[in-house]
């Protein structure tokens, strides 16, 4: 019944966008992001005119009235207006200190099980799913505890996040992951692809067509980057035409489109995780805990926890 439910929306939500004078699944060169403020709506984005790499400003960011979590944690969200079933969009942000938390993976495929965000245990400030996934399996490095699980593979956008001993966290590219590995010192690593931002700047196969990125597929999306000044930034996209009850709906932005919103809250680096039905958040502050649910189970999940 469940499944009905979220059929019979997700066909509502087809016949909004189409109302919004658009064809699901079809972005055009003249696609747009703004951003809903006090005053109205501010475009902040063209598809036609992307950057083609970002400062460091963080536009986005400034327009975020942030929230405490727990200490080392600060949150908020943003409501977007983009092109096709992205005309309503809610970005759920979230800011890490490392100098304040802990990331640790919790590998829950080598324990033959799955992992969502209701297996966090209660001293979980933050958790998200991680990396990408083949079938049973995460797709690529991983790392935990000290201790390599899964040997690093290469694919051209396939970067890294990795966790140091001092618990420093930083977006490894791809052509240096072998070297990250080689180098030591890592007590958690996780793959995921694609890259969105290697220096600010969006790769190549983001900015052009025809690359191996889809430019035009709109998803539900997960993304974690780090900024100049060593923050980790972690993004979930929602539907938010329907309420939030069915905000999990896989309805959303695109590849390019989301390396713009890791760019404009202030990314210098920045890689895709495992968005759609996968795509899943948990945050806690005090007796108060805010969830946004996927519909799948993972392997491998990501907490945080603060620092004792």
């Amino acid at each position: 019944m469940r499944f009905a439910r979220l059929a019979l929306a997700a066909g509502s939500a087809a016949l909004l966008a189409g109302a919004a004078g658009t064809r699901a699944g079809v972005s055009r060169s003249s696609d747009t992001l703004a951003v809903r403020t006090w005053a109205g709506w501010d475009t902040w984005w063209r598809r036609d005119a992307a950057p083609a790499r970002w400062t460091g400003d963080a536009p986005l960011a400034e327009r975020i009235h942030w929230r405490p979590g727990r200490p080392g944690v600060e949150w908020g969200e943003l409501q977007l207006r983009g092109a096709s079933e992205a005309w309503r969009t809610r970005v759920v942000v979230v800011r890490l200190d490392p100098a304040r938390v802990d990331l640790t993976l919790d590998p829950a495929f080598t324990r033959n099980r799955e992992w969502t965000i209701g297996d966090a245990a209660a001293d979980a400030a933050v958790a998200l799913d991680a990396g990408q996934f083949r079938g049973s399996l995460p797709w690529g490095w991983v790392l935990t505890g000290g201790r390599e699980v899964l040997r690093p593979q290469y694919a051209p956008l396939a970067g890294a996040v990795t966790v140091d001993d001092a618990g420093r966290v930083r977006v490894v590219s791809p052509d240096s992951v072998e070297a990250a590995r080689a180098a030591g010192g890592l007590r958690e690593a996780f793959q995921s692809y694609p890259m969105l931002l290697q220096d600010g700047a969006v790769p190549e196969p983001v900015r052009a067509p025809g690359l191996g990125v889809s430019h035009d597929h709109r998803d539900a999306r997960l993304a974690l980057g780090t900024t100049a000044g060593g923050q980790v930034v972690v993004a979930l996209t929602r539907f938010d035409a329907l309420g939030p009850e069915l905000g999990r709906i896989p309805f959303g932005l695109t590849t390019p489109e989301m390396a713009a919103v890791m760019g404009a809250l202030g990314c210098r680096q920045a890689v895709l995780l495992d968005g759609g039905i996968s795509g899943q958040l948990l945050l806690r502050h005090g007796a108060d805990t805010w969830s946004w649910p996927g519909t799948r189970r993972v392997p491998l999940g990501l907490v945080a926890r603060v620092r004792p």
